[in-house]
């Protein structure tokens, strides 16, 4: 069953641009340039119940234009959105009844109240019941460690306290669709590794479906085996993390320290194999092949070569992601 079922959407922002000079400016105050920009261009897109889905990409890619349109902030130019069986920008008020958002960047609780008078003004706005709140909210409050929280403004708390009530505030209605707009952004890594374990308890407890944007591309490898990237608002990939993995770059690196100065004349030539240098010892090779390659490559390197230490290295997604932007490359 799909939560999640777009078709070819668009959204259009008008951009305007000012003519040079005084005379430019003149004629501004009467007339006024400006060039059509699709944020997001013609994507198709399906999310199964209960999938943990990264939406990855650059700054401006669309990420979170296609976020706000989906949980009906934004209204498409063009194409189709049914999420949770709902047009989200027609049926407003019912469909947000079934979803919860975290913007990273922006707050649902109130600045000035304590933290548990925002959760009780949400759960009337949501409409839950005294017993569905007490019995899911007990959950998320003990696995998020928030309860010495509760009592206190929100502008007194720091930003990873105050993250991690925004998402429990999320949940308060209990919803089968999680939105995540970088919510991890600027925090520490102890309240990261809170937050992904309480994504994963959640999403295996409920079956609550996530659809994760973010920056911090280790939040995607701890939870998302499915990824989205997108580019210049086209999607340019969609698919399992390690078939990208495979399809971008080879997923081995391999880290040679040896006892001696070594130069690039000592090492095997293999047209399968890439070397960079990290001091006068120490080798990376980035090997293009499966694992027999990588095996015969070591021993090529040990029988000519003193070595001191090797480490066979997973590329990190971080490092896949930026050789596509880097490289232009184009995925199916």
């Amino acid at each position: 069953m799909n939560v999640i079922e777009v078709q070819n959407l668009r959204k259009e922002f008008k951009a305007y641009s000012s003519r040079a000079g005084l005379s430019g400016a003149f004629r501004d105050l009467f007339t006024r340039n400006y060039k059509v920009l699709a944020a997001v261009d013609g994507i198709s897109l399906n999310v199964k119940q209960g999938e943990m889905v990264g939406y990855i990409g650059e700054n401006g890619a669309g990420k979170s234009t296609t976020i706000k349109m989906l949980t009906g902030i934004l209204t498409p130019t063009s194409g189709s959105i049914v999420v949770n069986g709902m047009n989200p920008h027609k049926q407003r008020e019912e469909f947000v009844r079934t979803i919860g958002v975290v913007f990273g960047q922006r707050s649902q609780l109130w600045w000035d109240i304590a933290v548990q008078e925002s959760f009780r003004l949400l759960k009337k706005v949501y409409r839950v019941s005294d017993e569905d709140y007490n019995r899911h909210m007990g959950h998320v409050i003990e696995t998020l460690e928030i309860a010495p929280l509760l009592d206190k403004p929100v502008r007194k708390l720091s930003l990873g306290q105050r993250m991690r009530c925004e998402l429990a505030a999320a949940l308060i209605h209990n919803p089968p669709l999680l939105f995540l707009d970088e919510p991890t952004i600027g925090l520490d890594v102890l309240v990261k590794l809170k937050i992904r374990k309480f994504l994963k308890e959640i999403n295996e407890q409920y079956k609550t479906t996530i659809l994760l944007t973010t920056h911090d591309l280790t939040d995607i490898e701890a939870l998302c085996e499915r990824v989205v990237l997108l580019d210049e608002g086209k999607i340019i990939y969609d698919g399992k993390l390690n078939e990208l993995q495979g399809q971008a770059v080879e997923g081995k690196q391999i880290e040679f320290d040896f006892l001696t100065e070594v130069t690039r004349h000592t090492l095997p030539y293999q047209v399968n194999v890439q070397w960079e240098q990290k001091n006068a010892t120490s080798w990376l090779a980035y090997v293009n092949g499966d694992e027999r390659h990588v095996s015969q490559l070591i021993s090529e390197v040990v029988q000519k070569n003193p070595i001191k230490n090797i480490r066979i290295n997973e590329v990190s997604t971080e490092e896949i992601v930026r050789k596509i932007y880097e490289e232009g490359m184009a995925l199916a």
